[in-house]
């Protein structure tokens, strides 16, 4: 038995090693480069500096604020759109069901700087299609990318298009998952199906759903590319800027790591909460 855990631990090693010097390290270290003062040579331990400076720094309460609006409003539209889309792959009616599920999906696989680029010529404020499909029903063209709430809903229909479909294939493996038997009873019943959705499908997916709202609550909470990339670096007037864009450009433009580190954890920590907080609403509700 003991030779047999010895050849088991061999075999793990290399991924131990590279495991503990690539992803274990890094975590503790940039833990302790958020207790040093970064900007002098070479770097000094100051406790309360960068902790100090962010719970008074303007531009971290904005992008906070910035992220919790996009987490309140986006996440929720998000997990309702992508349910009623599992719900319709899932029908038995719908022809072609495969071409429609990686459709769907495609989104999650292209590039991110090609379907950057389509969006910010789709919302150009002079020649973009959505401006104009809004004046052919009678409404000015928007400034997308000059109005900070404009460029705020921007953001949130992008993040929508991108991973709704990952998440409705995620929640329709779940209906899958639901025994056939349960409808046909609820159907002998003569319970509707809008009834069947209320009181059995959507009880049923509450495991599935709640793993999608907290894979979507901690990716929300590192969100970077959508407002650097389609709303040029968080504007207009830092409007888009998130804490994912924050911490990089104090990390990478401004070199401050230590203040960059405390950004980091102080990102990780809000997600770790929310996490747990939809995990133990999820817990009550049933």
């Amino acid at each position: 038995m003991r030779l047999q855990n010895r050849s088991a631990y061999a075999f793990l090693a290399p991924y131990l090693l590279v495991f503990t010097a690539f992803w274990v390290w890094p975590i503790i270290d940039s833990f302790l480069i958020s207790f040093q003062n970064t900007r002098v040579n070479p770097w000094t331990f100051n406790l309360p500096l960068n902790w100090g400076r962010l719970f008074g720094d303007p531009a971290f309460y904005n992008a906070l604020q910035n992220t919790l609006i996009i987490l309140i409003v986006q996440v929720p539209v998000m997990i309702t759109l992508a349910t009623v889309m599992a719900v319709l792959l899932n029908s038995p009616l719908l022809k072609a069901r495969g071409i429609f599920r990686f459709a769907f999906f495609a989104p999650v696989v292209v590039g991110e700087v090609a379907y950057a680029a389509v969006f910010r010529l789709m919302f150009n404020v002079d020649f973009g299609i959505i401006n104009k499909l809004l004046g052919g029903v009678g409404i000015s063209p928007v400034s997308w990318f000059a109005d900070s709430h404009a460029a705020m809903v921007l953001i949130i229909i992008a993040v929508t298009w991108r991973w709704a479909g990952y998440n409705a294939i995620i929640i329709l493996s779940g209906l899958q998952s639901i025994p056939e038997d349960v409808y046909e009873a609820a159907t002998l019943d003569r319970v509707n199906r809008f009834q069947q959705f209320i009181h059995i499908t959507l009880p049923l997916l509450k495991p599935i759903i709640l793993f999608c709202v907290v894979l979507s609550v901690i990716g929300t909470m590192q969100l970077f590319t959508e407002p650097y990339l389609i709303t040029n670096r968080g504007g207009p007037g830092g409007g888009t800027e998130t804490l994912g864009l924050l911490l990089y450009r104090q990390a990478f433009q401004s070199t401050n790591f230590g203040y960059a580190s405390a950004i980091a954890y102080t990102m990780a920590a809000l997600a770790v909460v929310i996490s747990l907080l939809n995990l133990w609403v999820g817990r009550e509700a049933k």
